[in-house]
């Protein structure tokens, strides 16, 4: 069972920064993708930003040029660093990873809380 962890979530003022960190078990090139996701009380899931496995990086129009996603081969970790943190940010921020052949794996979640 693959197993995603994520970390650093919390508590922090509007315009600040944030970094989350999702460390995933085993191989982090298993799989095609990895991304964030994010939902907020009453609202949907919803995408965040993504790498693939050849390091193209793709975002929400809510957070481009505000987010960035990264991630560390040796270390098995995808970040997504984020600045200039709206109140409207606030949600559990998911990571998953994107299996060819067994499909999507989640983690367990971090909340983010931004306070105006």
């Amino acid at each position: 069972q693959e197993q995603l962890v994520e970390s650093g979530g919390g508590l922090v003022q509007a315009g600040g920064p944030l970094r989350l960190s999702c460390a995933v078990s085993g191989n982090i090139f298993k799989f095609t993708a990895s991304g964030w996701h994010r939902q907020a009380p009453g609202k949907q899931r919803e995408l965040v930003a993504t790498i693939t496995r050849g390091g193209n990086t793709n975002y929400a129009d809510s957070v481009a040029g505000r987010f960035t996603i990264s991630r560390d081969n040796a270390k098995n970790t995808v970040y997504l660093q984020m600045n200039s943190l709206k109140p409207e940010d606030t949600a559990v921020y998911y990571c998953k990873g994107s299996h060819s052949v067994f499909g999507d794996y989640w983690g367990q979640g971090t909340q983010v809380t931004v306070s105006s």
